[in-house]
C-alpha cells in the first residue's frame, strides 16, 4: 500500500510539473507564441526516511521546473536549476562538498527524482546514510 501511495504522489506531481511548461505549446497553436520553444525540464523530487523505495513513504515532495525559467514548489528553484544546469542533469555527478563533516550515524534517507530533463526521461533514486550526508551532496538540489 505504501508503494502505491508513493507512485500515485510521484505520478501526480510529475504530470503537473510536465504539463504546466508544455501549456506554451497549446498557446502557440492558438496563435499566441510562447516566450521561447524549449525542451522541457521538469522534475518531481521526494525525500523520506528508510532504505528501500518499496517501503519508504515520501515525507516531502516538490516540483522543479527549469525551462524556460526556474519555477515550481522547490524553495530554492533558482539555485537548484543552476546546479542542475552545471551538472547537465546528471544527478550521479553530485559529490560531497569539501570541508563537510558528518557523523557515522546510520539513519537512511531516500531521495527520488522523476521527470524530464531537457526532453530526456529522468529517474533517480539514492539512499544516503543520514540527512547530513544528503545535504552535503547537491546543496541546493536536495534543499527542500
Amino acid at each position: 500500500m505504501r508503494n502505491t501511495a508513493r507512485w500515485a504522489t510521484t505520478l501526480g506531481l510529475t504530470a503537473a510539473a510536465v504539463c504546466v511548461p508544455l501549456s506554451g505549446v497549446a498557446q502557440a497553436a492558438e496563435g499566441t507564441a510562447p516566450s521561447a520553444l524549449y525542451a522541457p525540464s521538469a522534475l518531481v523530487l521526494t525525500v523520506g526516511h528508510g532504505d528501500s523505495a518499496m517501503t519508504v513513504t515520501p515525507e516531502r515532495a516538490v516540483t522543479l521546473t527549469c525551462a524556460p525559467g526556474p519555477s515550481g514548489t522547490h524553495p530554492a528553484a533558482d539555485a537548484a536549476c543552476a546546479e542542475m544546469n552545471r551538472l547537465d542533469g546528471d544527478l550521479d555527478a553530485l559529490t560531497m562538498r569539501e570541508g563537510v563533516f558528518c557523523t557515522k550515524q546510520y539513519d537512511p534517507v531516500l531521495v527520488t527524482v522523476d521527470g524530464v530533463w531537457q526532453g530526456q526521461r529522468v529517474s533517480y533514486e539514492r539512499i544516503f546514510s543520514n540527512a547530513c550526508v544528503m545535504n552535503a551532496h547537491g546543496s541546493s538540489v536536495f534543499a527542500f
